[in-house]
């Protein structure tokens, strides 16, 4: 009895040729040239950038040049002071009344005070805007933002009137009204709430689990975290004051409570077109607000870059 044929065994499977790498030549040409051409890209960016910095620091250096210049000689465009001379140096540090020292003392005074108010109540603020809830929150922040759409001239005569009552602009006391009038900032407290938005709500409920209130948990856990945010409001606020004129203007009717703007004012006044003098006081008046910045810029940069995580 013949039996059925037998099945065709089944045919095997086929297995798709694994891709051929590409030789280690080849692979090595491509990263060569996306290296080259990113470096490329870089050394482009950086000197553009150093140009840039370059030339936004001509002014400052022809300006430190021109006070090393005599009278005469400060007109020419020459690089390098001929003669070399003190003149200009002596004659802005010994001319102005009051003299260079007082103005300094008086420029400190208000400025030390307006950003120690500024750091003390635009953390608070910021950190309340932040993480409190409290009825009215979203509107008394949005009359806090439109302060800055308010010019100073607008509130010249209620502050005014205000201060004349209670006795501060005579004495020492002009000092304190120029610090109550820039005691905190609008754009501060903005700052401050969106550094504190940006810090993860895992620390602040881990802190509370601790037993934290919230004023201790701003002061001990919130607070050191958002120094950047602290430096660039040191930043701002000391500037502000430093090179403040409006208000001073205002309020410090004696002579002998002046700030460093009152006096190179009046310098300018008596003295325009004696260059070298009016270039060497102008730098004393550069150089706390160029060092401070110096010493903060890192900070400024992280709190800039950091602020703007959460709107």
């Amino acid at each position: 009895m013949t039996g059925a044929a037998a099945p065709p065994p089944p045919a095997a499977p086929v297995v798709p040729a694994a891709p051929t790498p590409p030789r280690p030549a080849a692979q090595a040409a491509v990263a060569i040239a996306g290296d080259r051409g990113r470096s490329i890209r870089r050394a482009i960016a950086y000197v553009f950038l150093i140009g840039y910095a370059l030339l936004m620091l001509v002014p400052f250096a022809w300006q430190v040049i021109t006070s090393f210049k005599t009278d005469r000689d400060a007109l020419r465009l020459t690089v390098i002071p001929d003669p070399f001379t003190l003149q200009g140096w002596e004659k802005g540090f010994l001319t102005l009344d009051p003299s260079i020292p007082q103005l300094f003392f008086n420029s400190v005074i208000v400025a030390a005070g307006v950003t120690i108010s500024n750091l003390v109540l635009a953390s608070m603020a910021g950190y309340a805007f932040a993480r409190l809830r409290f009825p009215g929150r979203e509107i008394l922040f949005l009359v806090v933002l439109a302060t800055l759409m308010i010019p100073d001239q607008l509130r010249l005569v209620p502050v005014y009137i205000l201060l004349n009552t209670i006795g501060l602009t005579r004495g020492f006391g002009q000092y304190l009204a120029v610090v109550l009038v820039m005691a905190v900032m609008g754009a501060n407290i903005f700052l401050m709430r969106q550094y504190f938005l940006s810090i993860p709500r895992d620390i602040e409920e881990a802190a509370r689990i601790d037993g934290a209130g919230f004023f201790t948990t701003f002061l001990r856990v919130m607070l050191p975290l958002a120094g950047p945010a602290l430096a660039a409001v040191s930043i701002l606020a000391f500037q502000g004051a430093w090179n403040g004129f409006f208000w001073p203007l205002l309020i410090l009717q004696d002579q002998g409570h002046w700030t460093l703007p009152l006096g190179l004012f009046q310098f300018t006044q008596e003295f325009l077109s004696f260059w070298p003098a009016l270039m060497s006081v102008t730098i004393a008046a550069i150089l706390p607000i160029l060092v401070i910045y110096l010493f903060f810029q890192r900070y400024f940069v992280a709190s800039v870059a950091g602020s703007g995580v959460k709107g």
